[in-house]
């Protein structure tokens, strides 16, 4: 049985925070604690996904949406969909960031966090999704 979480938040830095902080408190009521290598995953992903939201697909006056799928035993499915339709993030490895820079690498964290991430077209915009499996667990 999958469980499900929605919610829509403003395209502020305050929304991203607060996207961040629901998602572990949804995951704590899954019953997938605080803490544990999957919690935490999951939460980093969230908090990734939801600031290139507010940065790159932010658009007045629009919302974003974070929806999450869990499975109940060891993967949940992290959907962040925004109103931004002309841009989206680069598929693959993406350029090299220089160790000194201050931002730039989300998606790296994003790919190296998840078995497996994508972009979806969605009108208006697109959803940018990931999936992230318990540690330990191949599927």
């Amino acid at each position: 049985m999958a469980l499900d979480f929605s919610q829509r938040f403003s395209s502020t830095p305050r929304g991203a925070r607060l996207a961040r902080r629901l998602a572990q408190a949804q995951l704590d009521l899954w019953g997938v604690p605080y803490g544990c290598e999957l919690s935490d995953d999951v939460v980093l992903v969230v908090a990734e996904l939801a600031a290139n939201a507010v940065l790159h697909g932010r658009v007045a006056g629009r919302d974003f949406e974070l929806r999450m799928a869990y499975d109940g035993t060891r993967a949940v499915r992290v959907m962040v969909s925004d109103t931004c339709g002309e841009k989206g993030p680069l598929e693959g490895p993406g350029p090299a960031v220089p160790w000194v820079a201050e931002d730039g690498r989300g998606l790296s964290v994003v790919r190296a966090l998840a078995r497996g991430w994508g972009v979806t077209p969605r009108v208006p915009g697109k959803t940018v999704w990931a999936e992230v499996v318990a540690p330990g667990r191949v599927g």
